[in-house]
């Protein structure tokens, strides 16, 4: 076969990115242009590549570029069950994050870092993201791949803790029970925290915190999503709790994060050690807001 040429791999990665706004009703045209100028295939490997649609795996005939630009998942490490994400998921959050030019990113596992790369698209050459990775190989795909952003850093470590730069917007691509200090100590004030919130069992849901004050986040909790369990992050009483909560199908019922010292009370949904998702209105200088 053939293979087909520059333009018409690019037709194929805008028409990918046409089919991405629509169905997430995407907002930004800069995202727009990320998705439609980030070349997939430099970050998912050689082809032929496996693909995991409705549940099911299988492998394209040939390594036709043009195969990577659907809403499918991309095996990057089979064995360890690690792809390259669902776009149409992270184009959806990163429409409603509203990333800015200028603004300082910290990506926590970022696998080989396309969604680093989109995100390094929206910061531009003025911003800064910080990528972090803890299996070394597709550290250093990631680096290899986004060197043509040099407002990308690369590190391969514990992206579990800290200490971290100060952050306009951190975004974890693994699931978490809990959010993190080292993650909340970075958020900058009216900055994001994105993580997937998962139980230990079952699937999971998204958290998106904005921080209203020192001590305070909004919340919100939004969307099934099925992740791989983030290193370091994961603690099964926590997960444990969190499944039966998932069962009751109450999250929509939190409206913050609260970081200050209190017992346990009625408007607690999941109260942790140091942090508890509450169904009270996020704390501004201590008073509900």
């Amino acid at each position: 076969m053939e293979s087909p040429s520059q333009e018409e791999i690019a037709r194929a990665r805008r028409f990918y990115a046409e089919d991405l706004r629509f169905k997430t009703r995407m907002s930004s045209p800069a995202l727009f242009e990320a998705f439609a100028s980030v070349p997939r295939e430099r970050f998912v490997g050689p082809g032929p590549w496996m693909i995991q649609s409705w549940g099911e795996h299988w492998t394209t005939e040939e390594a036709d570029p043009r195969h990577v630009y659907h809403d499918t998942l991309i095996a990057l490490d089979a064995a360890k069950r690690i792809n390259n994400g669902q776009p149409s998921l992270w184009a959806y959050y990163f429409d409603r994050l509203h990333v800015r030019r200028g603004q300082q990113v910290l990506h926590l596992g970022c696998g080989t870092g396309y969604y680093t790369a989109i995100l390094a698209e929206l910061v531009g050459p003025e911003g800064k993201v910080v990528a972090v990775e803890i299996e070394p190989g597709l550290a250093e795909r990631a680096r290899i791949a986004l060197a043509p952003w040099p407002q990308v850093m690369v590190l391969c470590q514990d992206g579990s803790r800290g200490p971290f730069d100060p952050a306009d917007l951190i975004v974890a691509s693994a699931g978490a029970t809990q959010p993190m200090p080292a993650w909340l100590e970075a958020v900058r004030p009216n900055g994001k925290l994105l993580f997937p919130l998962t139980a230990w069992e079952g699937a999971g849901i998204m958290a998106l915190l904005t921080r209203v004050s020192k001590l305070s986040f909004a919340a919100r909790l939004q969307g099934g999503v099925s992740f791989i369990e983030f290193h370091g992050a994961s603690h099964p009483d926590t997960g444990h709790r969190l499944a039966e909560l998932f069962r009751h199908n109450h999250s929509n019922e939190v409206r913050s994060l609260r970081l200050d010292l209190h017992a346990k009370e009625e408007s607690c949904w999941l109260h942790g050690e140091g942090w508890c998702f509450s169904r009270q209105e996020p704390l501004l200088n201590g008073n509900a807001a």
